[in-house]
């Protein structure tokens, strides 16, 4: 397996284990790296933070549709519920990794409307 592909499937098993596992501090532990650099403005650095931010949102999920893996960065293209009956939001996350651990994470959020001006889904 190469470097972005054993990547990729680091940042999978990361936030299916944070979101969907509900185990934020386990996944933590296994995936993410020294440090944690946010580039989300409403979230503090630190794994401790990523933690605290999944546990404020106990019912999210996240339904993972696509992710792309280049070097030491994986783009995950997402459906993140805060609840159950939630819409969502369609979301795009960057992560970069050094030496298989999760470092730094960027994200765009999108909510997901009830009527679009076409045909095509968000995902």
């Amino acid at each position: 397996m190469t470097d972005a592909e054993t990547n990729k499937q680091t940042v999978l098993a990361y936030y299916n284990l944070a979101f969907n596992d509900k185990q934020p501090e386990e996944a933590v532990a296994r995936y993410v790296g020294g440090k944690y650099i946010q580039h989300n403005p409403q979230a503090p650095d630190g794994p401790e933070a990523f933690v605290e931010f999944v546990r404020q949102i106990p019912e999210a999920s996240v339904e993972i549709k696509r992710a792309i893996a280049e070097g030491d960065f994986v783009v995950t293209h997402s459906l993140l519920k805060i609840a159950p009956d939630d819409r969502g939001l369609a979301a795009v996350d960057i992560f970069r990794l050094e030496d298989g651990k999760v470092v730094e994470h960027w994200d765009v959020l999108q909510p997901v409307p009830e009527t679009a001006a076409n045909d095509n889904t968000m995902f």
